[in-house]
């Protein structure tokens, strides 16, 4: 169809402290405070936790997953039901990747080409075809407000792969844009690169260029070191437009947001929270805390005294010992409230200290802190 205006998608930068951002970015179905942490609703559902329960940690971006949704109930069933916001009762913004990544981790499992891939399902081993249009059309129906390009995510160091993944990258793009239909969703183009700074800095030139309401940076936090993530992400947002969203996909270990927000990045979304919380691992700035250790049997505090969620306000370290022992369900939502809350209010307090222009003491301090307890 060719390019889709998208007026319902607007970013508005607030304030700028150092690298950091606050803004919000503006989608039909509400606006997004920046930064913001998004958890990961794998298959339309955030695992344990209810819609209420994102509501009232206050999460106000869910990810859902393209190439599970895709296998499992099928697009054309999420879009019979109303699309995803419908279908799993989440009122508010939703992204859904591009199955990309899921789709390369198969390795075995698929074959690329210049078109596209074919992959087994790893569900019954059925094959499969996906293209650059056959991901946004997949993305439409599921209709969620930010869909993403259909990307090839490379081994970090291989450098031959990379360029050869960054050449297919820029041409599915393309195609992406060419193929996307509605106007009511903002397609965002995705920057790859591994941990080389010129294929780095050759992706972002090329994507920038394209006129996306939002931009992506993947490929990282796949194996490669801390260092070399945020000097990727310094070349990238060197380059990317100022005045749209960035997202840095699959982080979210506080010391990483805090890091990514401090070189300029806008959105973040990860499994890590609630896939701690089913190993009975809390989150906090001081860091993480095993539950089932015995040493919680008889302890009348919560999991963090000065945090607000539900968890910590209502329930003792010995109660959801008992639960995870018991083999209770309650204790992954437990926990899983903590953790995203942990993340939400991290994210709430990184934004406040950008609009009263004091980010760099806060990060420091935050980093310092969670440096202390490795």
């Amino acid at each position: 169809m060719g390019p889709v205006n998208t007026p319902a998608f607007f970013y508005e930068l607030l304030a700028e402290d150092g690298g950091a951002r606050a803004g919000i970015f503006h989608t039909p179905h509400g606006d997004i405070p920046t930064p913001v942490f998004a958890p990961v609703g794998t298959q339309a559902t955030v695992k344990a936790v209810t819609p209420d329960q994102l509501e009232a940690l206050g999460a106000s971006l869910v990810l859902a997953n393209t190439y599970h949704l895709y296998l499992r109930p099928g697009a054309p069933l999420v879009a019979e039901m109303g699309g995803l916001h419908q279908f799993m009762q989440w009122p508010h913004p939703m992204l859904t990747d591009s199955g990309g990544f899921q789709v390369f981790s198969l390795a075995d499992m698929r074959k690329i080409d210049a078109d596209g891939v074919t992959f087994k399902s790893h569900i019954d081993g059925s094959t499969h075809r996906l293209t650059p249009e056959k991901a946004v059309q997949i993305q439409e129906q599921l209709g969620a407000d930010i869909i993403m390009a259909f990307d090839e995510c490379a081994p970090p160091y291989d450098r031959a792969y990379n360029e050869r993944a960054l050449e297919r990258t820029h041409a599915w793009a393309l195609r992406c844009l060419q193929a996307r239909t509605r106007a009511d969703q903002a397609l965002f183009g995705i920057v790859q690169g591994g941990v080389f700074p010129d294929l780095r800095q050759r992706s972002a030139e090329f994507i920038a260029t394209q006129d996306f309401p939002g931009y992506a940076i993947g490929g990282l936090s796949v194996g490669e070191t801390k260092p070399e993530m945020h000097a990727m992400i310094e070349v990238v947002n060197a380059i990317l437009p100022t005045d749209r969203p960035r997202y840095l996909m699959g982080v979210g270990a506080p010391e990483d947001l805090v890091n990514g927000v401090m070189r300029g990045i806008d959105v973040f979304d990860c499994v890590l929270p609630t896939r701690l919380a089913r190993h009975q691992a809390a989150m906090t700035l001081d860091g993480r805390i095993n539950l089932m250790n015995a040493a919680n049997a008889r302890d009348p505090r919560p999991i963090d005294a000065a945090c607000g969620c539900y968890t910590c306000q209502h329930f003792t370290r010995a109660y959801l010992r008992h639960l995870i022992v018991a083999k209770e369900i309650l204790a992954s939502t437990l926990i899983s409230i903590h953790n995203l809350y942990t993340l939400e209010e991290l994210m709430r307090q990184m934004r406040t200290a950008i609009l009263e222009h004091r980010f760099a003491a806060f990060a420091a301090a935050t980093l310092s802190r969670l440096e202390a307890k490795q």
